[in-house]
């Protein structure tokens, strides 16, 4: 894999066992490498201790198969390729991208692994490759992607019937309804680009209700599959929005809870009012992403992750 590019030690992204609330097994891509929590975030180790390394590896993305409990399937994105593992972290196999190598921002894993082995991952200007063989194979998959630097990802929780995908790019936002074969623009005006951040309703098959974060222009919601938007917050949403977690429940439970560079903002009615999360923690260096393994109620735990590498368990 290459290493060429420069990363800073920012706690990219986050991902939590399904059982973590029994397990405490928990993953951080940060830009000194793949970090494993088998306390539920309170103590950090490598999880790439099994590989012959003379560098740290910068991972920006982190994904855990839906049937982590039985499978322990967990994959990494890093410059080059993906790293895939089949014992919940422990030893790693390494699959090269086509040349050249390609930077890995972000990884979705299908709603129905178990059954059709897919995932996608997003890049740094090299757009979106797509896996039906749980990792082994890649290919490039672009067709009317025009922007191909791939920000964030988003798969619909109807995959299996729907092919849904959105990413989020420099200039807006793509959706695929064919599992990521082709792409088009959504219609999301380019002066609020970029785009860090997306989520879908759980129902999102039946309501169509998606959620998009900006980096300068707040956080919007569309209930219409991306055809028209609303922006929430307005008064307070007015820094980069970072992630974005909804309940598992919504829209029965309107729960929303937004990842800001300076803190954490929470809805209980679906964006009307929000209020600061974190219970008055103070958070010292600035936000970078969530992972909400017991969903967003008022008693779960949070995983933050923070641009100094470090993680917070609130």
């Amino acid at each position: 894999m290459t290493e060429e590019t420069q990363f800073q030690d920012i706690t990219y992204a986050l991902a939590a066992s399904p059982s973590f609330a029994q397990t405490g097994i928990c993953f951080a891509a940060r830009g000194s490498g793949l970090y494993r929590s088998e306390d539920g975030g309170e103590t950090w180790l490598s999880a790439y201790g099994t590989l012959d390394l003379e560098a740290p590896l910068p991972t920006m993305a982190v994904a855990i198969s839906p049937d982590f409990a039985s499978d322990r399937t967990v994959f990494a994105g890093a410059p080059g390729g993906i790293l895939r593992s089949f014992d919940g972290g422990n030893n790693w196999d390494v699959v090269q991208f086509p040349s050249p190598p390609p930077v890995i921002s972000a990884l979705v894993v299908s709603p129905n692994y178990a059954r059709d082995g897919i995932l996608l991952a997003g890049t740094v200007e090299d757009g979106v490759f797509s896996s039906s063989n749980r990792g082994g194979h890649w290919v490039a998959w672009n067709f009317g992607l025009l922007d191909q630097n791939t920000i964030c990802m988003a798969i619909s929780p109807g995959f299996a019937n729907d092919e849904t995908l959105f990413v989020g790019v420099d200039s807006g936002i793509f959706r695929s309804t064919n599992g990521g074969r082709a792409w088009r623009e959504v219609d999301f005006s380019p002066d609020l680009a970029p785009v860090l951040s997306l989520a879908l309703s759980p129902g999102y098959a039946e309501d169509g209700i998606l959620f998009a974060g900006t980096e300068s222009h707040g956080l919007y919601r569309s209930g219409d599959r991306g055809r028209t938007w609303t922006r929430l917050g307005e008064k307070q949403i007015r820094d980069a929005v970072n992630a974005i977690l909804l309940s598992p429940e919504f829209p029965e439970k309107a729960d929303i809870l937004v990842v800001l560079g300076n803190g954490l903002l929470l809805s209980r009615d679906g964006g009307q009012s929000w209020a600061e999360g974190g219970s008055g923690v103070e958070f010292g260096a600035g936000l970078s992403c969530v992972a909400a393994p017991q969903g967003v109620e008022p008693d779960a735990s949070l995983l933050v992750g923070l641009i100094d590498g470090g993680v917070l368990r609130i």
